[in-house]
């Protein structure tokens, strides 16, 4: 007898062949049947004609470490059809803690919650903190989640529990080296999915000082990859300056040198498409060129909407990495709003982040192009959902003044939405042509992380209702391997990605007349009260994970049938040749 059976769907199974209409059965947790007029009796069943059923979407980069604990849903990812999630990325992981060193737990919990702009108050609270090695943290998340998560381990947490406080700043000794990448292997036998480092500009620990893993050399990252290679189903993912804008050539050289090492893909995040910046593609692209030539494969991330972002100068936002930014936006506020006043202070700032260093900050300072959000004061009362440009030319005033004297009348805590530069014919165009790379995959939603200022998560319906109904760049099969499969084989996942017999029964049922993501918007759920973004999922009809339903409707089940993903047992090695 079948668990369930869904009848009269058309199916899209993962591999980019066409749909078909078919009843899939479910059966222990796998698909049991796909196949036209299915008699065997279900305990359940329902009717779908006219729904599309397609395999759970694969999120290849998320930060939900730690909010699995509170939130063993990965909200709003599986309301939106992830059901599958890879976690412990750009080199940061709550795992492992040295047990000698109880100040670490505090250190990690503040470096995340600036790195990486989580709530220090959620962490805090909603974590149980329990383990030492990255086994333990594995363990305590085993049984209790609602979507399938695998994890990296973090180079910072490496460095810090080997190396103390000496890993921001300090170079490991050769007996510490064999220390870490014997902690390493430790975790990699534990199911870790391979390593996550840094060495971007932009990560600063909760010191304001650069994370540890910045301070690694080639010779340290080097030898952790080759560590890599001595596990099954194993992965690299890495982050560094160029990332944000264009590589230099020793950050190429870095990462094919890496890939090559380990024999395994590499994957970084995230690559920025925009046509009025043409030559940032190909240039991003000479990593994966050249790592093919040495044995090795280096895949770009880059997400297929525009993501929502919320903006402050209040609170630390992508604002503060700006180049000359941060040192004046992290000054108490009645500081901060003196310097913002002064127009040589202002100029200074807006020739720096218009400077080429900005690199893809400067899509930010387009300041006429924001929106007020929520205000706070009765001197901005009615400008909420207004053009700052507008604004200013009301008030006869330069953007970026404007937005200084609406925020300064609220004490800093207005919300500021900058709309996107990007949005234009052209740039749309590049990226359905950037997108059929065999070295670009669809992604880097950073689901979990910076909760508060953005919402990538609803990534997958938005694309999916964007290729059925608005621009059409891709069609529906295609559009569905990209989100499945795609990082199904990137991350050499067992029977997953699929909709076929014996494959793990990981699915959606959604509307095609339907499917989108509502508008982001600001709710307060997290332990402490703390705030988010969430985003409605439009459109889904139902999600199952591992056979068992997760949500109807977009509302939770309560049911937890996630599985902690371990490498070697539910990953198989993928060939970089």
């Amino acid at each position: 007898m079948l668990d369930h059976l869904i009848k009269g769907v058309t199916v899209v199974d993962g591999t980019g062949a066409a749909a078909r209409v078919a009843d899939v059965g479910i059966r222990d947790g796998r698909v049991a049947v796909v196949a036209v007029g299915v008699t065997e009796e279900a305990r359940t069943q329902e009717e779908a004609h006219g729904l599309i059923l397609a395999p759970g979407f694969v999120d290849p980069h998320t930060h939900y470490d730690a909010q699995l604990f509170w939130d063993p849903y990965a909200t709003p990812s599986l309301n939106h059809g992830v059901t599958t999630v890879a976690g412990g990325n750009c080199g940061f992981t709550l795992a492992p803690l040295n047990p000698e060193q109880p100040e670490d737990a505090d250190y990690t919990r503040r470096m995340m919650s600036k790195v990486e702009g989580m709530s220090l108050v959620a962490l805090e609270e909603g974590a149980p903190w329990s383990w030492h090695s990255f086994g333990e943290y594995l363990d305590a998340l085993e049984g209790r989640i609602a979507v399938n998560a695998g994890f990296m381990v973090g180079h910072c947490a490496l460095r810090r529990y080997v190396m103390g406080a000496d890993a921001v700043g300090g170079q490991p000794s050769g007996e510490q080296l064999e220390r870490m990448l014997a902690l390493f292997h430790e975790a990699m036998d534990a199911g870790a999915w391979g390593l996550s480092t840094t060495q971007s500009s932009t990560h600063s620990d909760g010191d304001g000082k650069p994370v540890a893993s910045r301070h690694a050399g080639p010779a340290e990252l080097l030898a952790l990859s080759r560590a890599v290679a001595e596990h099954e189903g194993t992965q690299l993912e890495a982050i560094v300056a160029g990332c944000l804008d264009q590589f230099s050539d020793a950050e190429i050289e870095l990462f094919v040198d890496m890939s090559a090492a380990a024999g395994r893909p590499l994957n970084w995040n995230v690559l920025t498409i925009d046509a009025a910046v043409p030559e940032r593609v190909p240039r991003q692209l000479v990593a994966s060129e050249r790592a093919r030539k040495a044995g090795g494969r280096v895949v770009a991330l880059t997400m297929p909407i525009l993501t929502p972002m919320n903006m402050s100068l209040g609170t630390f936002c992508a604002l503060n990495l700006i180049p000359g930014w941060g040192e004046i936006l992290g000054l108490p506020i009645p500081e901060r709003i003196a310097k913002l006043r002064d127009p040589d202070v202002r100029g200074e700032m807006l020739r720096r982040a218009g400077s080429k260093e900005a690199g893809v900050f400067r899509r930010l300072t387009h300041f006429g192009r924001y929106v007020i959000g929520d205000t706070y004061s009765a001197e901005n009362e009615g400008l909420t959902g207004r053009v700052v440009r507008d604004i200013a030319a009301e008030r006869g005033q330069e953007a970026f003044a404007c937005i200084v004297e609406i925020c300064a009348n609220d004490g800093m805590r207005t919300v500021l939405w900058p709309m996107p530069t990007d949005n234009d014919p052209d740039s749309w165009a590049l990226r359905a042509e950037t997108w059929s790379h065999e070295d670009v995959m669809l992604g880097g939603s950073d689901a979990g992380a910076h909760l508060d200022r953005m919402c990538g998560a609803p990534y997958t319906t938005r694309f999916l209702g964007d290729c059925l109904r608005g621009r059409k760049l891709m069609g529906l099969e295609q559009a569905v391997k990209m989100l499945t499969d795609d990082p199904a084989r990137l991350f050499g996942l067992r029977e997953r990605g699929r909709i076929a017999e014996g494959f793990h029964a990981d699915l959606v049922l959604f509307d095609p007349e339907r499917i989108d993501a509502g508008k982001a918007t600001l709710v307060h759920d997290l332990p402490g009260d703390s705030p988010r973004l969430d985003s409605k999922a439009i459109g889904v009809n139902a999600v199952w994970v591992n056979g068992v339903e997760v949500i109807r409707d977009d509302v939770v089940s309560g049911a937890v049938p996630g599985t902690v993903l371990r490498s070697g047992r539910d990953t198989r090695t993928v060939s970089t040749r």
